[in-house]
């Protein structure tokens, strides 16, 4: 049976602030660690895009600037022989919560600007019918506040990050007495983040949209960083 790892939470230092490793070294790091994918989840929020040099310019040029780690990742994947595909890690305006976002491409980021000018309600609606998920990252973390259910595909109950805690336990306790689907990424920002999270798979993914497909279908799944609950 296939055995497909992949990391669900991963930054690049070209676009997330917080990121302090580049998007080429970051999937060399992976493939030493024998991961078969990553997801890159960068920040997607209002700062970034006003942080631009020309923040009232075209759309489609801001979502250029937002695509860079990602793209510079995917070229060094198929290089590599890792799968790079997209994600994006989105906070809506007035909103403390981080959502994870699978399913997507680069077309549905042209298509549907300013996604953090939206409610979790207004996304929801927007995604539905689209195989897209959203996933709470790190719902327990201090300052968070766990969202609606009805608002929710799954959360991340694992997270990685070595520098906050993300109060994992009591994630994995909601996420089953909620009957809710589980994530765990290693929100990779670091080097001392590597490998500290992300997923067994038993198929092969290709894209966004084939990981949104499998992780909906219910399909098996190991959580990798069970220590960390």
């Amino acid at each position: 049976m296939i055995k497909y790892k992949i990391d669900t939470h991963v930054h690049t230092a070209e676009v997330s602030s917080c990121g302090k490793v580049g998007a080429d070294e970051v999937v060399k790091l992976y493939k030493n660690q024998n991961y078969d994918a990553i997801i890159i989840t960068d920040h997607y929020y209002s700062g970034f895009f006003d942080s631009l040099p020309d923040p009232n310019g075209k759309w489609e040029d801001k979502i250029d600037s937002y695509l860079t780690g990602y793209r510079i990742a995917k070229k060094a994947g198929k290089k590599m022989g890792i799968n790079i595909l997209l994600g994006i890690e989105l906070r809506f305006n007035n909103h403390a919560n981080d959502f994870l976002v699978y399913g997507i491409d680069e077309e549905f980021l042209y298509n549907n600007p300013e996604l953090y000018k939206l409610t979790p309600a207004e996304f929801t609606e927007l995604k539905n019918g689209k195989g897209i998920m959203l996933f709470q990252a790190h719902p327990f973390r201090k300052k968070m506040k766990i969202e609606k259910n009805k608002y929710l595909d799954g959360i991340e109950v694992i997270n990685g990050n070595p520098r906050h805690d993300s109060d994992n336990s009591t994630a994995y306790k909601y996420a089953v007495d909620n009957k809710l689907r589980m994530l765990s990424g290693s929100d990779f920002h670091q080097h001392p983040d590597i490998a500290r999270g992300g997923l067994i798979l038993n198929e092969k993914i290709k894209s966004s949209k084939e990981f949104a497909d499998y992780i909906l279908g219910n399909k098996s799944i190991t959580l990798i960083g069970k220590s960390l609950l």
